[in-house]
This record gives C-alpha cells, structure tokens and sequence, in this order.
C-alpha cells in the first residue's frame, strides 16, 4: 500500500512493501525520485539489510551454518507494517519472522520512519536487538534520483558535488569476480569536490568511496544550481550507480556501512567491512536527509 506524507514545500510517497520511497515532490510537483520501471530498474530506493550488496557467492557463514543471501538483504521484498502516521511524518515496523531466519538467523526489530521538515525529507533507520546474543548486520540506503530533472538536459551536465575535499579515491567493482577489487584506489575522478557524471564512468556498476571525510553530497546541475543534496551522518561510505548500460535516466546515491564481497573478504558474515553489531536491547539510528536544491 503507497503513504503519503506533506508540508507545505515537499510531499514524499511510501510503499509498504520494503518501506521504500517512491516519491519526493517539492511545492511544485517535480518529482525527484526515479519512478520504477521493471524494464530498467524495478527499484528505486530499497534500504539494504541485514546485507549490502551480494555475499560472496550469494552464501555467507554465521555461526558455522551457511545462509544464502538475496541481493542488499530481504527488507525489500518485505512486507511492512504502519507504526504510527501523521500528516508529516511515518513509521513502518518489521520484525524477524520464519522468512528471515531462513536467511539470517537473529531476532531484531527494523523501523524506517520518514518525517518532513520545511521540505526536507528524513528517513530514519533504526535497528533494535530484540535477541538474547549479539546482533550483528550492515545497513545501506539506495535512493536514485531523476537525472536529467528538465527536458532539454542530459546525464552528462549534471555533477556529484561532495560537500568536503576528498583526497582519496575509489574502489572499482571488479564484475568478473563479482566483488570490489581492493588492491588499490581509482583515482579521484574530479577536482576534489566535484565529479562530472557520465555513463562511462557507471559502466563497470557501483563505484564506491570507502573512506570518504564528507557527510553529505549533491547532485547538481551546474548552471541552474538545481538538482538534490543527500545527508548521511550516520553512514561511513557512500557509493553511485546506475544502469549505465541502459542510459538509465537516474543515479542512485548509496551511503552504506559495509558493501558487497571484497576481494579481501572470505565467506565469514563478521568479517565483512564495516560490521554493525548491537547487543541485547541496545538500538541504532541511521538519518539519511534529501533536500531539494
């Protein structure tokens, strides 16, 4: 079922299933976000849990048992329920269930609330360890983002706009090995702040920038200054995408802690990148903030 949420400058739509985002308007009615297309992308902003990206192989190995692993975890494909809504602001709840102990076998309780604030959007993670040992997972956010906004414009005119210098480059998605290739760094593909977007530069999936001093990034279109600004406090790294080889007219800005299979990583779930882990009763809260520019 679609929710939506309204203030006086932006109103965003929520599926249920996967308490995904499927819209972001501001005061004007343009839209923001990518609107699914099963011929292109059926998604268009799914939250990753309790994994980001694929496992090595599609298995990985908690507590000497092998578990298959669907793409960025199961919230996606699951089913939530409303906790509490307003007329600004909503809450979906999901909790483990037969389903996803097949695939991951903890006890945990998930919340994806979205609130505006003066046409900002929040979306909230929280994770909450509702077991009796350690919960450990890795949480990532997906939002693709309409690229080009107005007609008349192209892919290549817009940029990603890193809100600090960054001096560090990237990791490249090695697609025969299906994994990041962590040998070294691609080299900053821009001035430091700013990276001119291009298919070619998407044609090898995500490009991934795992120490990345900045918190926040924008996708702009240089001489009109329109485009979005993405906030992610609580996330470490930040990755880009999109289906480059459809000349998709989006690109996703992916802030995650952990990745896909890393060419330095075994099948082992705690041995993954950027490892979250709650003990009984302790929760954690992820903000991702999307502004409209």
């Amino acid at each position: 079922m679609i929710y939506t949420i309204k203030d006086s400058k932006a109103s965003a739509s929520i599926d249920s299933l996967g308490a995904q985002l499927i819209s972001y308007k501001d005061q004007g009615g343009k839209e923001y976000i990518w609107q699914r297309d099963p011929a292109v992308w059926a998604n268009c902003s799914p939250i990753l849990f309790p994994a980001v990206g694929r496992v090595k192989d599609g298995r990985t190995l908690i507590e000497g048992s092998w578990y298959e692993m669907p793409l960025h975890g199961f919230l996606k494909v699951s089913q939530f329920q409303v906790v509490s809504q307003s007329s600004d602001q909503i809450t979906f709840g999901l909790s483990d269930s037969d389903f996803t102990r097949t695939m991951y076998p903890f006890a945990f309780r998930f919340e994806a609330c979205y609130s505006l604030t003066d046409g900002a959007l929040t979306m909230e993670c929280r994770v909450a360890n509702t077991g009796s040992k350690d919960l450990p997972y890795f949480i990532g956010t997906h939002p693709g983002f309409v690229c080009p906004l107005e007609e008349g414009q192209a892919f290549e005119d817009y940029v990603i706009e890193f809100e600090k210098e960054e001096s560090t480059g990237f990791r490249a998605f090695d697609g025969e090995h299906m994994q990041f290739d962590m040998t070294g760094y691609k080299p900053f593909p821009g001035d430091g702040r700013r990276i001119p977007l291009s298919y070619e530069l998407l044609s090898n999936d995500a490009i991934w920038f795992d120490k990345p001093v900045s918190r926040a990034v924008s996708i702009v279109h240089p001489a009109s200054g329109h485009g979005v600004k993405v906030e992610y406090p609580d996330y470490e790294t930040v990755a880009f995408w999109t289906a480059a080889d459809k000349k998709a007219p989006y690109v996703c800005v992916e802030p995650w802690n952990g990745s896909a299979a890393c060419s330095d990583e075994d099948h082992e779930f705690l041995h993954k990148n950027h490892l979250q882990v709650l003990k009984p009763e302790e929760e954690k809260r992820y903000r991702l903030i999307i502004k409209y520019l």
